[in-house]
């Protein structure tokens, strides 16, 4: 029996109850019929991928938005089992079930907003599969959840956090978010220590980008490039930079003090609780969107579904058309263009090897050499030896015989040191 290839698996749901200042996500308020009519699209694209990769098999699911919880956990479950029948045979269940813990059990991660779920809700979606919680907290302060425009407050997250343990959620992660408008360092601080104190076994801490396109541009993006540009006092809109080092010190400092490790230049976890799903990202490994808007990895061949939710039903509809036989699964060899798959980028090998630095070097465990040549039969060193040298010296970086990861100093100015390997 040919052992089948690792997949990660993610699910698209661009709908919320309501849209935040600061979010460019795809996703927006819909009706009760065009949830429903997105389910149905979503298991008959499930479906005809499924069938374009019999020598896959998921390891994680990743179900993001928008809100995944603005559906119903019915929806949700119907969603799941498509993916089980196409992508997990008879181990999913069986895995799930025995609640082992092992490498072998799938991780499947739920996107979840306070306020959007019931204890009744998450006792559903828990039955269903769903093993692994990611709750959007962004901050445990009033004022800050109004001005980012969240429907909830600190009071509603304890009381999702606490229906999620009692209904037997045992991997939680939790999203916090720093250098926010009129946010000080003691205000930040205050919202990770109470977090920390709950002892979610993971914490996603970000820093806010202000994105075009966004009511938060309107009100901040001017300040945000004069900061940037000229180093201008904003501090009645955004925290200084100073500001923003000291939250993100303070970030490590904190979290470490209580078991957490960071594993990843955002996130922290307790030991063995890593994100799974998001590390195949890092690593490079195959994965596989769905909805319209998720990006695929398949061998070395970059995909997305089309942005806009009509063009995408209509490029589906089209797909459907094509004989099952002529649906083949897209890699570096054999990349196809007359599915519903759009942007369609076959990487280069240069593309590649940049993708390998500075995708792994954002996780504090680095890259290997000895991985590096395996894939693409030349040393590290032939091709980055001099940058590799040069940030060593400065000392952003290690490069010891086989390993080589960021130091404090190059996470702190992790983007300026990870752009230095674009060839």
């Amino acid at each position: 029996m040919i052992e089948k290839k690792p997949l990660a698996l993610y699910v698209h749901i661009p709908f919320c109850v309501k849209k935040c200042a600061y979010c460019d996500f795809l996703s927006a308020p819909a009706s009760v019929e065009e949830k429903e009519h997105y389910v149905n699209l979503l298991c008959e694209e499930i479906e005809k991928e499924a069938v374009c990769y019999p020598d896959y098999r998921g390891t994680t699911v990743f179900f993001g938005g928008g809100t995944p919880t603005a559906m119903k956990p019915a929806q949700l479950d119907r969603i799941l089992c498509k993916l089980k029948e196409g992508f997990f045979a008879d181990g999913f269940q069986k895995a799930v079930q025995t609640g082992t813990g092992t490498a072998e059990e799938p991780e499947i991660t739920l996107e979840c907003n306070p306020g959007t779920v019931t204890k009744e809700n998450l006792r559903q979606l828990q039955a269903a599969g769903f093993n692994r919680l990611s709750i959007g907290l962004q901050s445990a302060n009033h004022k800050e959840l109004r001005m980012l425009g969240r429907i909830h407050t600190w009071e509603d997250f304890l009381e999702t956090y606490r229906f999620a343990r009692e209904t037997g959620f045992r991997n939680i992660n939790v999203d916090l978010m720093s250098a926010l408008p009129g946010q000080r360092v003691c205000d930040y601080v205050n919202s990770l220590e109470q977090v920390a104190d709950l002892r979610p076994e993971h914490i996603s801490a970000y820093s806010l980008i202000i994105e075009e396109g966004t009511p938060f541009f309107e009100r901040y993006g001017e300040a945000d490039r004069e900061r940037k540009r000229d180093g201008a006092d904003k501090r009645h809109l955004l925290p200084t930079e100073e500001e923003e080092r000291q939250m993100y010190e303070r970030t490590e400092e904190i979290l470490g003090e209580r078991g957490y490790h960071r594993y990843e230049i955002s996130n922290y976890a307790l030991p063995g609780c890593e994100c799974r799903h998001n590390t195949v990202y890092w690593r490079r490994g195959d994965y596989l969107g769905f909805g319209p808007g998720a990006a695929s990895l398949m061998g070395n061949c970059r995909f997305t579904k089309s942005r806009e939710p009509e063009q995408y039903e209509r490029n589906l509809r089209e797909y459907h058309a094509v004989p099952k036989k002529n649906r083949v699964c897209i890699n570096e060899r054999r990349p196809v263009t007359e599915n519903f798959h759009q942007n369609l980028q076959p990487l280069s090998l240069s593309d590649q090897m940049e993708e390998f630095m500075f995708l792994g070097l954002r996780m504090t465990e680095g890259i290997s050499a000895e991985e590096f040549e395996k894939c693409f039969l030349v040393p590290v060193g032939d091709i980055y030896g001099g940058v590799l040298k040069k940030l060593e010296k400065q000392g952003l970086l290690v490069w010891d015989s086989n390993r080589i990861f960021l130091t404090k100093r190059g996470i702190d100015v992790s983007n300026m040191v990870l752009a230095e390997f674009l060839l």
